[in-house]
Parts: C-alpha cells; sequence; structure tokens
C-alpha cells in the first residue's frame, strides 16, 4: 500500500485536533501520533506579526517530496503537512506536521525530519512586520536550521 503525503499551503488557519483525527482514526497499525505546530513568535512583545510568501506550485510540490521521503525512511502510515501564508499575527499558527507510524521514535522523526528540511529547502519567504508600525526586513536564514537539516545525511 502507497502512503500519500496530505500537503496544503494555504491562508486560513487550521485545527489541530481535526487533521490528527483525519490521519489517524480508524487506520491500522498506527500505534503513534506526533504533532509540531510552529507558532509566530511575539519575539519579545516587538513583533506584532510575520507575512509570508511562498512560490506557488513549487512549495507544495517541495513539500510532496520532503514528506515523501520521510514516510519511506521512517515507515510512516500517515503524514500531513499544513503551511500558511499571508500576514499571520503574533501567536497564531504558522506551520503544523503530523506524522503517524506504528511506534514513536519514527513519528518523532518522522515529525523532525520534515521540519528540518520545510525550514531549509520550502520556498517560503517571511517579514517582520513590528508592533510600532514598522514594516521590518526579511528574515534571513539560519545556520542552525541548515545544520539540523544535515544531520539527516
Amino acid at each position: 500500500m502507497t502512503i500519500t503525503p496530505t500537503i496544503r499551503v494555504q491562508h486560513e488557519d487550521f485545527d489541530l485536533q481535526t487533521e490528527v483525527d483525519r490521519l489517524s482514526k480508524n487506520k491500522a497499525g498506527i500505534g503513534a501520533v506526533v504533532t509540531f505546530s510552529g507558532l509566530c513568535r511575539d519575539e519579545g512583545g516587538t513583533l506584532a506579526a510575520l507575512e509570508l510568501e511562498h512560490y506557488p506550485g513549487m512549495a507544495e510540490a517541495e513539500m510532496r517530496r520532503i514528506g515523501e521521503l520521510a514516510i519511506t525512511r521512517f515507515g510512516l502510515l500517515g503524514l500531513t503537512a499544513i503551511h500558511r501564508y499571508g500576514k499571520i499575527a503574533a501567536g497564531e499558527n504558522i506551520v503544523l506536521v503530523v506524522a503517524a507510524a506504528p511506534h514513536r521514535q519514527a513519528a518523532f522523526d518522522g515529525a523532525n525530519f520534515v521540519m528540518d528540511f520545510l525550514k531549509t529547502a520550502a520556498p517560503f519567504w517571511k517579514k517582520e512586520h513590528g508592533k510600532d508600525g514598522a514594516a521590518g526586513d526579511w528574515v534571513s536564514a539560519k545556520d542552525a536550521d541548515d545544520t539540523a537539516r544535515d544531520k539527516w545525511k
């Protein structure tokens, strides 16, 4: 049986429990479900929102490629990856990864793998908007994200 990841890039918010239920309810063999929900940080009270842009079509394709790699590498029985775009206020959801597997370690590793590659390989860009009304700079990539991704090689 071929497992296909559920991949969505969307403006609207998502509901974590709905996505977990959709992936795992009444599915044979699932013994563990791991979720990662990334939120927009307020950066010590200075950030009002992040503006997220993506390369339509290419972002979904790269997310699908990453998801398929995770399914194969960790023997996942299900995977959902959702990434939002648009202006997202501090405290709101940005990204969700749900990984289902027969055992917990595979689910944890699958979710970590997907996030480490989403941060470095998927074409998304973030611009900060301060509480003072000023639009900040586009957020630069972090060396720590590359280091996290490289541990999977």
